[in-house]
């Protein structure tokens, strides 16, 4: 293969488990470059094996990219065309490919991509969620708390959100979407994607849990999850605090007050906790003037000023006005 003066790094996409989503112009060029940089080179083997490719191969993955970048840049500076390859999927996505792409770009190298399947977009096009608009969170963290912490953060996230999840983790991951997002969010798995036994179970999370505690999960999996719903009430900061006062008005806590109120609004449970924390000490409704029902008799959570499905009462726009957004 011709080469520029600095060579080229090609990023080339593999089939994410179905041999026949190798594209043409992918094969032609692991057929022609100098060197393959694969993350996994016993896996990458069987597929260059399949297709005849005879280049070499240079192992590039999570625990030798700061040694191996330096290697890689010193090839591409002599006129070397070298193809980067993740076991499954476009290099970059959930892999350390990003890394030398950014490396090869500081140092004026060409990057070339040559698109191929990716997991993430072919379980969003069959989930039958919203794909207009949408994120993607990769994996999530493995420790409980930053789990729990990436998940408040998403919240009150609108678009569709994709993440990838490993069989031995997936009750766990579905149980804290459970507990930030709330069991009733639509959900979908999709497992063994393009392979023979490829399955999408579509559902609500409580649904999943239930699901999979029967199960054993299996295969690698991409979780698609519906956004934050549009209709549920945006309240001012002023707002939330009163609506805090009156939940911890019965006597309840200001962890568990804040943990009530995030349920109804989908907000993060810390932020709402920071507000009840600035909040003077509650006293009892009767004692403040307030709604003038006796202490104890205030009712479930959604009989308060969010309503019984989350809304204002008619006529009420809250202090800062009817168009206000929370912050």
């Amino acid at each position: 293969m011709p080469t520029d003066p600095t060579g080229t790094l090609y990023v080339v996409g593999t089939p994410i488990g179905n041999l026949e989503d190798m594209t043409f112009r992918a094969v032609r060029i692991l057929q022609t470059v100098d060197m393959i940089a694969a993350e996994d080179t016993r896996h990458t083997g069987k597929l260059l094996q399949h297709f005849q490719v005879k280049a070499p191969q240079l192992s590039y993955h999570d625990h030798n990219r700061n040694t191996r970048i330096p290697e890689l840049i010193e090839q591409l500076n002599r006129g070397r065309a070298i193809a980067l390859v993740t076991d499954a999927g476009m290099p970059g996505i959930s892999d350390p490919g990003y890394e030398l792409v950014k490396a090869c770009i500081e140092a004026g190298i060409l990057v070339v991509p040559i698109p191929g399947p990716s997991a993430a977009i072919t379980a969003l096009t069959a989930s039958g969620l919203p794909t207009e608009q949408f994120v993607f969170e990769g994996f999530l963290p493995a420790k409980g708390q930053d789990r729990r912490d990436r998940l408040e953060s998403l919240q009150a996230e609108a678009r569709t959100i994709i993440f990838y999840e490993a069989p031995h983790r997936l009750r766990q991951t579905l149980k804290d979407l459970a507990d930030v997002l709330g069991k009733d969010r639509q959900l979908v798995l999709a497992r063994e994607l393009t392979k023979l036994y490829e399955e999408f179970w579509r559902g609500k999370i409580e649904e999943a849990i239930a699901h999979y505690t029967e199960r054993e999960p299996q295969g690698e999996f991409t979780l698609v999850v519906a956004g934050f719903p549009h209709d549920l009430p945006q309240l001012s900061e002023a707002e939330l605090k009163a609506e805090l006062q009156q939940i911890m008005a019965q006597g309840i806590s200001r962890s568990q007050a804040s943990r009530q109120l995030a349920k109804l609004t989908s907000l993060p449970r810390r932020q709402l906790y920071q507000l009840a924390l600035s909040l003077p000490a509650p006293e009892r409704l009767e004692e403040q003037g307030g709604l003038g029902v006796p202490f104890g008799e205030l009712g479930a959570p959604t009989e308060w000023g969010l309503g019984a499905r989350g809304e204002r009462g008619a006529g009420e726009q809250g202090s800062g006005g009817a168009g206000e957004q929370h912050e």
